[in-house]
């Protein structure tokens, strides 16, 4: 529900009727709005949302406010249960024992497995913030057996996100609505980022943006939104792929954008004899000290008719084609291989899949693809790029995506967001105005990869493990 009610952030106190109101973050989901809490002689008596959190500005969930049951439910377990001699498991008879009792027989049975086969033990946490913990207590006892919450969650959401962009959609970032004018939402409940979301999307509104809705019912956000369009669960990622199709076969990407700030146009090796085969072609460049910089990659520049450095002042490279260097490898652009990989996702097949018309589907993506060609917004801020070039204004594509549990909550839930990831990087609508928008640290790059263990041979009795139990995948 919050954090420890002894630590606030600040607190008043009325000696005469012993009321205490606390400040402090509401943890009934993972919005983080900013609650006071009431209490009277110590005991949680209301919560209400703070008026001076800048995330929720007062607003506060009806699962916000229920938080006190989380204290004083009387279903609420005080005590550890264990079950009566002579029942069967579902026969939903225990008894009360103590503390030590619990500890002592865990410790019992622990102590056991960890001397024989520590992977006989598994350690499945909730949404607890505790994972830090448990996943060193899983090393420490020698199990790689470990998971949490958010491998059911929403994690498919940051991991594929953040490999794709370099950025996620919740802490990580997330839409401009106060800039936008299309505004698309894909398997969105209405607790994730509730209270936040709501204030938005009523300011969103009220400033005339289109609100679309992509969800298998009409509940929540859904209710409110200007056009809902019904699909069949799980099936998200063959809807994105056939509106990148569409996009790309209607011309509406956005290829100035592709350029300077993806990988498009760079050229990959696509000799099948070659160990290089798929990857970035890359050349060595001498540098100072003696030292080479091999992590420079090529374009195919229109004017040379040839390849050229990347970023090359004065370059147009191709998006589409394909080409041979000097010696003889064959070479294509990125750009040019998502096409042939999308090519066979047509609205046809996409229909078939998520229930969703042909004739909206070919729509949908004509209307993403012209608002963010023909409705740019234009701001007067001065800034420089990344290359050192100076700017005096910024402009942005302004169609925004949100997108949570829905679609990154299946076993194809990672490739779906690298699909909306890519979507939304074709339509030129990341780290723009009314598009999306990273926070600080992000976007960066791919963190290092915790190792995990490769075999059973790294779990051993009464050992730690050597690596953690948890990591981002290296392959």
């Amino acid at each position: 529900m919050s954090t420890p009610l002894h630590d606030p952030i600040s607190k008043t106190t009325d000696e005469n009727s012993r009321i205490e109101v606390k400040n402090t973050t509401c943890y009934m989901c993972a919005c983080r709005c900013g609650i006071r809490v009431t209490l009277r002689d110590g005991e949680v008596r209301y919560i209400q949302g703070n008026p001076d959190h800048p995330l929720n500005k007062g607003v506060i969930c009806a699962k916000g406010a229920s938080g006190i049951m989380k204290q004083y439910s009387p279903a609420r377990l005080t005590r550890p249960l264990m079950r009566k001699p002579g029942s069967d498991r579902g026969d939903n008879e225990f008894e009360e024992i103590t503390w030590d009792r619990a500890f002592e027989i865990l410790e019992q049975r622990l102590a056991h497995i960890r001397e024989t086969d520590p992977k006989q033990f598994a350690l499945i946490t909730g949404r607890d913030q505790m994972q830090a913990l448990t996943g060193m207590f899983s090393r420490q006892f020698g199990t790689p057996n470990y998971s949490a919450h958010g491998g059911f969650c929403s994690v498919n959401m940051a991991a594929g996100m953040i490999y794709t962009i370099g950025g996620s959609f919740w802490e990580f970032g997330g839409p401009d609505l106060d800039r936008s004018k299309l505004f698309v939402m894909i398997g969105t409940a209405e607790d994730h980022h509730s209270n936040p979301m709501k204030i938005a999307l009523s300011k969103f509104k009220r400033q005339g943006g289109k609100f679309i809705s992509i969800n298998p019912v009409r509940t929540g956000y859904s209710a409110i939104a200007d056009e809902w369009i019904p699909i069949k669960p799980g099936t998200d990622g063959a809807l994105l792929l056939a509106l990148i199709n569409e996009i790309i076969k209607q011309g509406l990407y956005d290829r100035e954008f592709l350029v300077k700030y993806s990988n498009a146009a760079e050229l990959v090796n696509m000799d099948e004899n070659s160990t290089e085969h798929g990857m970035f072609v890359r050349f060595e460049v001498p540098k100072e000290e003696g030292c080479f910089d091999a992590q420079n990659k090529l374009w195919w520049d229109r004017h040379l008719n040839g390849p050229i450095s990347m970023h090359t002042e004065g370059t147009d490279p191709y998006l589409l084609g394909e080409f041979q260097l000097d010696d003889g490898t064959p070479v294509k652009p990125a750009f040019q291989l998502l096409v042939e990989r999308v090519r066979e996702y047509t609205a046809e097949w996409a229909a078939d899949i998520t229930g969703i018309p042909v004739g909206t589907i070919k729509r949908l993506a004509n209307e993403m693809g012209i608002t963010a060609r023909d409705e740019k917004i234009e701001l007067p801020i001065a800034w420089t790029d990344t290359w050192g070039n100076e700017h005096d204004h910024l402009t942005g594509n302004p169609v925004a995506f949100h997108a949570m549990r829905g679609l990154a909550a299946h076993s194809n839930g990672f490739q779906t967001i690298r699909a909306m990831s890519i979507l939304m990087s074709i339509l030129g609508t990341i780290d723009r105005p009314g598009g999306f928008r990273h926070k600080a640290p992000f976007p960066r790059p791919i963190p290092p990869c915790a190792k995990t263990p490769t075999s059973w041979d790294d779990v051993q009795p009464n050992t730690p493990l050597n690596c953690m139990p948890l990591g981002w995948p290296a392959d």
